[in-house]
């Protein structure tokens, strides 16, 4: 199998379904360039994971893909590559970096949720955090999103003071997608009973 993006691209062709499109259609908030495949998410994510060593260069083209599923599958691959057991720092520092240098194509609510967690938040889990707070204070919603979904690993890891500082700052957001993410923040920071 090619681990490219032109081959992952085909595969989630030969599993477009007219119906999927009209749904995923009704749910993205992604800009008007978007164009949908119609891929179930569990076929999508399976695809993804049998890419999931997809070079990184490919990776970003992907990301630059027209295709919501080929975005979700950038993501997706990511993710998958930053729970590999045995990744090195420098390897992490690159799928952070692919993340962050592709920000503009992380442009839906599920996208920033499939990554952020692990590839951000995993990343800067023992590194200062100014990054999120760059983010939050981003004029786009998306970069406000990822800086307080990426907190989620964080919280995980008993690490609470910038989840609590960025959802104070995010609390009262314009964007209803980003006070959502402060909300679950806040929520799994209460579960966690932290002091």
């Amino acid at each position: 199998m090619q681990l490219t993006a032109a081959a992952f691209l085909d595969a989630l062709h030969a599993e477009a379904d007219d119906a999927e499109r009209d749904k995923k259609k009704r749910y993205l908030h992604t800009g008007p360039d978007t164009q949908v495949i119609g891929v179930r998410m569990g076929t999508l994510f399976a695809t993804a994971k049998a890419y999931h060593r997809m070079p990184l260069d490919q990776v970003e083209q992907l990301l630059a893909s027209p295709y919501y599923e080929a975005r979700m599958g950038a993501v997706s691959i990511l993710d998958f590559q930053a729970r590999h057991p045995r990744i090195t720092d420098a390897e992490r520092r690159a799928l952070y970096d692919t993340y962050l240098n592709n920000h503009d194509r992380i442009d839906n609510w599920d996208l920033v949720d499939r990554a952020a967690p692990r590839v951000i938040g995993w990343y800067l889990l023992d590194k200062p955090r100014d990054i999120l707070y760059d983010l939050a204070a981003s004029p786009d919603q998306w970069r406000r999103r990822t800086a307080i979904t990426a907190t989620l690993f964080l919280i995980r890891n008993h690490q609470y003071d910038d989840a609590r500082k960025l959802a104070d700052l995010l609390a009262d957001d314009p964007a209803p997608l980003v006070r959502k993410s402060v909300a679950i923040a806040r929520r799994e920071l209460g579960k966690a009973d932290t002091p």
